[in-house]
């Protein structure tokens, strides 16, 4: 029986410290609280809800700096610092807040810039304090000591740094996701770059001008008088111009790298006929300074059409390769 007693008495000892416990947290010990901001910031965005225009903007904005303003309060309250640094983690969030405050919007709240900003805000956050003496009712400006603006400086420093990194990594992945022909070139000579999966042997925008290029052609040669096709080869300099420039604007329009592709034909006599090759020549940044160039080639015949008549009508056989090749170098000149 008074082990059971003890059971009971200890499980309601256990909720009254807990109860107390989370009311020490709710329950601001005064009006002047960090609670009561973040209390005020809860009430400022349940009010911008419900509000329209620019009142619901104006009330949004005095929520963040409430959030802002409450956890900044309590994470510096009693700091835990970064390991190996004098940052507290409470100023690694409050830079976070302020960097999505700042640099979000409403579509995405973090946002590339979010990202970017926040370790150099945090570091701020964590050097504003050292210019500042006294307490919340009588504070000054003052000059941090010599051994003090070391640290500082270093801090701060390291955290631009780190900034700067993080934007190279969003430029360098806008990059790759607007030019991404780029990520078939070597980047083995880089001193920043590395590579972490496998390389693209052949790039695709490449691959796709010349896939939809190619039955456009052969729709325009197949089954055509000689004489016409002979006349079409002829031209072709102009024709295949005119079809690679429309298949890159259809086909190419959401990458930057549109304008960094050009088609060009080249034709060559041969006994029985000609060979037809379509490049797509890329003319953008490239390891090799002579860049590179993708090649299709389409071998054309004259062949006799079969006819009821007696005059047999000679017309035009194609045939082209099934996959693109990459060759690096400049393309062979016009003949």
């Amino acid at each position: 029986m008074n082990t059971l007693l003890k059971d009971v008495f200890g499980v309601f000892k256990f909720a009254e410290g807990l109860y107390a416990g989370i009311r020490k947290i709710l329950v601001p010990p005064k009006a002047y609280s960090w609670q009561t901001f973040i209390y005020l910031s809860i009430f400022s965005w349940v009010l911008s809800y419900c509000a329209t225009g620019y009142i619901k903007d104006v009330i949004a904005f005095f929520g963040w700096l409430f959030l802002i303003a409450g956890t900044a309060w309590y994470t510096t309250e009693d700091p835990l610092r970064v390991p190996g640094t004098f940052m507290p983690v409470g100023a690694v969030i409050t830079g976070f807040l302020v960097s999505v405050f700042a640099f979000g919007d409403q579509q995405d709240v973090i946002t590339p810039r979010t990202i970017v900003f926040w370790p150099t805000i945090s570091a701020l956050i964590t050097a504003i304090p050292e210019f500042i003496e006294g307490n919340d009712t009588d504070a000054k400006a003052r000059i941090p000591k010599p051994e003090d603006r070391q640290r500082i400086i270093i801090l701060v420093a390291s955290s631009m740094l780190l900034s700067c990194w993080i934007q190279f990594h969003f430029v360098t992945d806008n990059w790759l996701r607007q030019y991404p022909s780029l990520q078939a070139d070597t980047f083995k000579h880089s001193t920043f770059i590395v590579r972490t999966e496998q390389a693209v042997k052949v790039p695709r925008n490449g691959v796709v001008i010349l896939q939809k290029l190619q039955p456009i052609v052969v729709d325009q040669i197949a089954e055509r008088p000689w004489s016409e096709v002979e006349k079409w080869l002829l031209d072709a300099k102009e024709r295949v111009g005119n079809l690679g420039r429309g298949i890159i604007k259809k086909n190419l329009s959401k990458y930057e790298e549109k304008e960094l592709w050009r088609v060009e034909p080249r034709v060559a006599n041969t006994k029985s006929g000609y060979i037809l090759d379509l490049l797509s020549i890329w003319i953008g940044p490239s390891s090799n300074p002579r860049g590179y160039y993708l090649k299709k080639s389409c071998r054309i015949e004259p062949v006799a059409a079969p006819t009821n008549s007696e005059n047999k009508i000679t017309v035009a056989e194609i045939e082209c390769d099934r996959a693109s090749k990459l060759i690096p170098g400049s393309p062979p000149p016009q003949q």
